[in-house]
């Protein structure tokens, strides 16, 4: 019987602060963190204003070889890994999948996702492709993929090789448990160790970005308010004590 390691998620207070988070901003915190590209490169929003915030079940496709891949393998269901990938999921989970880009491999198709969503599931980001798009698109689940295909999972050229270990998706690592970010701008993943000082900063650069917006569409000037001067950070200090803040 096949066994499969589940994720350690991390406190859901994080979670629920990062969700006022916006993908860019998440970026170019994690940059100021040492991060230095955290983008999930090459899936891309399949269900436009959806927003996710979750931790990350992996899945890790690799490239079929005729002595360790064979067809009759997955005459037994249950020896399909990215099965087991799901079987994982909690709420509020979000499923990471290094696919190699491969655009001709259907990871997932709508039974698996409509599983998935039942389990509480609430985002993908795959780094190739799903099947019974069509279908799934109604599933409200957030979708990042590279693209559709009718093929399934491992039709042409590979197969679902490990679950929950640490993959490489979009050209970026991706360690089980980590935090998956993503928006209509793409997926960033923040690593498990890092989500604290994140989630504790979002406030403040909140509240900075607002009162920043607020003055540029009134005429500011760039160079005093993006990023503050001196003078402009007295200001933002005093508008902040008349919102209450």
């Amino acid at each position: 019987m096949i066994q499969t390691s589940d994720i350690q998620r991390p406190d859901p207070a994080i979670i629920e602060r990062l969700w006022h988070v916006s993908a860019a901003t998440a970026a170019g915190m994690l940059h100021g963190l040492g991060i230095r590209n955290p983008h999930l490169q090459g899936p891309v929003a399949w269900t436009p204003g959806r927003k996710v915030v979750g931790s990350a079940l992996t899945l890790q496709f690799m490239p079929k070889r005729e002595d360790l891949y064979n067809e009759s393998e997955y005459s037994d269901p249950e020896r399909q890994l990215h099965r087991h990938a799901l079987y994982h999921t909690k709420p509020g989970d979000v499923v990471v999948v290094d696919a190699r880009g491969d655009m001709m491999s259907g990871v997932f198709g709508e039974m698996m996702l409509t599983f998935f969503k039942g389990r509480g599931g609430i985002g993908v980001v795959i780094d190739g492709c799903i099947r019974d798009y069509p279908n799934a698109k109604s599933l409200d689940l957030g979708m990042w993929l590279r693209g559709v295909t009718p093929n399934y999972h491992t039709q042409t050229n590979i197969y679902p090789h490990a679950v929950n270990i640490p993959i490489a998706c979009g050209d970026v690592m991706v360690v089980p448990g980590d935090i998956i970010l993503a928006d209509d701008d793409g997926a960033v993943v923040i690593p498990a160790g890092l989500a604290g000082q994140i989630a504790d900063s979002a406030g403040e650069r909140h509240e900075w970005e607002e009162f920043t917006k607020l003055r540029l569409s009134q005429g500011g000037h760039l160079r005093d308010y993006y990023p503050l001067s001196e003078a402009s950070k007295a200001e933002f200090e005093a508008w902040k004590r008349d919102q209450g803040h």
